[in-house]
């Protein structure tokens, strides 16, 4: 296989001298500015005129915004593999991805010995970084549950916790160059890095033969490593006989990233500047006359986890880069939500609403559901799927003030509220945005946003102006009062069953910092502190909002109830005086109150999100936590039937608003409850819930899985207006699949 069709790379191979150390420093630097895509250095430890390479390359990583980075290559025996994975992952998140590891299994041996690393023989070093290989790739292996045990005689891990992921897939390349290291290069690694200087004529030929034969007995394909080389120096008088020394070695060797060694800026800028462009041009003219194939390719092992249904050849050729497959390494970061558990056959992250179109296009020609995730926190799971599709909108995370006059923010669906509060808060503003920062602005903006500040602003959907939106047919367009109306006024309560959307345009409130109060009560007498709680909260200003949350007695502890409490403003004196009376709702165990931003209240934790059992979630809305309404749920707690109930207040400016203004008509209610379960539970809670039917005029959509939810949901106005909507808009019913408005055709 002479061209494996990998795309071209250019490096620089630097020496580490230690007498001048920010000359190198400076020459990686000319380097990404010539151009070069890869920056390496030597590695020789126990060279006393020589810098430490890691500690280099981190100088350089710092230094740098694009170059990748590599040893070239790590002496193994003088780095213990777990501590140089956990080196590489941690300077890879760093540096934004930027990291490739060089291995070598040592050389000089009297100088390794002198360092104080065991002798050993070639055959010896050959097996330990095998062995290396797997502490190494075991570590950053942070999908698979379970401490890691791997290695052998040499380098052996026994529990060891795996950790952190780097913030890509980290290619290993081997320096290689006797049968047995081939061999490990075919079975194990992801590149191969010889120095043309140590080959005689044939011997990349004849190495790339042994890889290739290695690989396939290991079910690889042979495409799936690259083939690297580090130059000694220019060797040619002209840039066209040097393109005519290098292009048999891309087309007939296999070479895809070339490194030239030297440390004299005029060469890295003619290598960078001038050869490369050339050779790449070269290269490409050959390649469209041979017909060669060219990209990226899946691994043997990655193309066997493909699920049934999926046309993966068809994926679009603008997200091929930007899928993510089973058999990938950073699928178990992306399959799950923050509690649904899921196996997704694909997820998709475009950056664009014109790549969520054309993924919304792929999804819809494949055999199997698909699903729309902004953040992931939904507990309805609707944002992940087994063995479907998964358009993933994490990468529209845009938070953009528009006009600050106005305090009009652009908001991407796939940003964190609480990023969006770190945002906003320097700037004097804040939208109110749920409880937990990381929940996305996209299932939350289009649901309603029930939020810590919703008595003073309303539920965030209140404040949407516009909104773009992908329609069924791939149309982007624009939703707000002078486009498409009907379509904004929808997205506003019922957004997931007309469209994907992408950006919302919100209109922020004018707030600096809030008080947090957060109180802990006994709640034994569950019944009268619920009571006593919602009666102050309506007593209160629209200032204060407040979430009470309540969960059964455990072993020695009674009932607990947690009320987190937001007064919205810096005025402490109204604070306190609003805050006071919520001391005598109950017996009080612990209480404190502290002034600060609203990014400091909602603060993204960026967390990975692994699921879990399928829950069973039952909500309501309710005018008033009456004395009937408090008992059902003190029994509901005293009986176990739910790990946790909260009740959140929703009056105020929440219901200032009118109920045919938005999809979401609930503007009589003062509070929102709700229960979860698990599975097993549904049962018990649905029973429970029942006696409430009289109370509860409507739900939350967010906050409930029953199957009656949708006609609950929305009053049958709205409903009706939604459906005719959802007629115009998404006729076949592609969406809302958990809530269809529309029957498909």
């Amino acid at each position: 296989m002479p061209d494996y069709g990998h795309t071209l790379s250019f490096g620089a191979f630097l020496t580490p001298q230690a007498a001048d150390p920010q000359r190198v420093v400076a020459l990686a630097q000319a380097g990404e500015r010539h151009g070069l895509d890869l920056v390496t250095f030597q590695d020789h430890p126990y060279q006393p005129t020589f810098l430490d390479t890691w500690t280099l390359m981190s100088w350089v990583a710092a230094s740098t915004q694009r170059v990748q980075l590599a040893g070239n290559v790590l002496n193994l025996p003088l780095r213990p593999p777990a501590v140089l994975a956990k080196a590489a992952a941690s300077l890879d998140l760093l540096s934004g991805g930027r990291v490739a590891l060089g291995l070598g299994s040592g050389a000089f041996w009297d100088a390794i010995v002198a360092m104080g690393a065991p002798r050993m023989t070639p055959g010896q070093a050959v097996t330990a970084l095998d062995e290396g290989i797997d502490v190494i790739r075991g570590l950053w292996d942070t999908d698979t549950r379970g401490v890691l045990r791997a290695g052998g005689g040499y380098h052996a891990v026994d529990g060891a916790k795996r950790g952190p992921a780097p913030a890509h897939d980290i290619p290993i390349w081997l320096g290689a160059y006797k049968p047995r290291m081939l061999g490990l290069v075919g079975r194990k690694a992801d590149g191969w890095l010889p120095s043309l200087g140590y080959l005689q004529p044939g011997d990349l030929a004849a190495g790339n033969a042994r890889i290739d034969e290695a690989a396939t007995e290991a079910g690889r394909d042979p495409r799936e490593i690259r083939r690297l080389l580090n130059l000694g120096g220019i060797t040619a008088s002209s840039i066209d006989d040097w393109v005519d020394e290098l292009l048999p070695m891309v087309l007939e060797d296999g070479i895809s990233t070339l490194i030239l060694g030297s440390d004299d800026e005029r060469a890295l800028a003619l290598f960078g500047e001038e050869l490369a462009p050339a050779l790449r041009e070269a290269v490409a003219s050959e390649r469209r006359a041979d017909g060669t194939t060219t990209g990226a390719v899946r691994s043997a092992a990655s193309l066997a986890r493909r699920v049934p249904g999926i046309d993966y050849d068809a994926i679009p050729a603008a997200l091929a880069d930007l899928v993510v497959e089973p058999g990938d390494r950073g699928y178990g970061a992306v399959r799950s939500t923050y509690i649904w558990a899921g196996s997704p056959g694909l997820v998709v992250q475009p950056r664009d609403a014109v790549g969520v179109s054309q993924a919304l296009q792929f999804a819809r020609t494949q055999d199997v559901p698909f699903a729309v995730r902004s953040g992931g926190h939904g507990i309805a799971g609707r944002s992940t799927n087994d063995g479907g599709i998964v358009i993933d909108l994490g990468a529209l995370d845009q938070v953009e003030v528009l006009d600050a006059d106005r305090r009009l923010v652009r908001l991407g669906a796939g940003a964190h509220w609480g990023d969006v509060a770190e945002t906003l808060s320097p700037l004097g503003m804040a939208i109110s945005s749920g409880d937990y920062g990381d929940v996305g602005v996209g299932g939350l903006v289009v649901a309603g946003g029930q939020g810590l500040l919703g008595r003073s602003y309303g539920l965030t959907l209140d404040h949407v102006v516009a909104a773009e939106v992908v329609l069924a047919d791939g149309s982007v367009v624009r939703a707000s009062a002078d486009e498409h109306p009907d379509l904004l006024w929808a997205v506003r309560g019922a957004g997931a069953a007309v469209g994907i959307v992408t950006s919302v345009d919100v209109e922020a409130a004018a707030l600096g910092d809030v008080v947090l109060a957060t109180f802990v009560y006994d709640a034994t007498d569950t019944a009268a502190l619920l009571v006593a709680w919602a009666e102050q909260v309506e007593r209160s200003p629209w200032e204060l909002t407040s979430f009470l949350t309540v969960v059964p007695a455990r072993r020695d502890q009674p009932a607990i109830a947690h009320a987190m409490t937001v007064w919205a403003g810096d005025d402490a004196e109204a604070a306190v005086a609003a805050l006071e009376p919520f001391m005598a709702v109950g017996p009080v165990l612990q209480q404190q109150a502290n002034l600060l931003p609203y990014s400091g209240v909602i603060q993204a934790h960026h967390g990975r999100h692994d699921g879990g059992a399928p829950p069973n979630m039952r909500g309501g809305l309710v005018e008033h936590v009456t004395p009937r309404v408090a008992g059902v749920l003190a029994d509901l707690v005293a009986a176990h039937e739910s790990p946790m109930m909260q009740l959140r207040a929703v009056g105020g400016a929440v219901n200032a608003t009118p109920a045919e203004a938005t999809a979401y008509a609930h503007r009589t209610q003062n509070f929102s409850l709700s229960a979860m379960t698990t599975a097993s539970g549904r049962a018990a809670l649905d029973r429970r819930w029942d006696q409430l039917s009289e109370e509860v005029t409507g739900v939350y959509r967010s906050f409930d899985l029953a199957d009656d939810r949708l006609e609950r949901a929305y009053p049958p106005a709205t409903l009706a207006r939604l459906r005719a909507i959802a007629a115009t808009y998404d006729p076949d019913a592609i969406f809302g699949h958990d809530l269809p408005l529309t029957a498909p055709r």
